[in-house]
């Protein structure tokens, strides 16, 4: 499901329980995640490497920091 499919389908079930205020936010968070899915930081969604990387101290998440 894509983002854009999810949001049709969160605005129409906002529309058949009668919560129309609820679409603005439903807006703002797909526009918040679009944001998120995009930035240059995000490398996870790029491909360059995991977010947990069981060689790296700093991200296993069996010790703490």
């Amino acid at each position: 499901m894509t983002l854009d499919d999810w949001l049709v389908a969160a605005k129409s079930d906002a529309d058949r329980r009668a919560l129309p205020e609820l679409k603005p936010l439903l807006d703002a968070l797909a526009d918040a995640t679009r944001a998120l899915r995009a930035a240059s930081w995000n490398h996870h969604t790029a491909g360059s490497r995991s977010a947990v990387d069981a060689s790296d101290p700093a991200t296993r998440p069996d010790e703490p920091r």
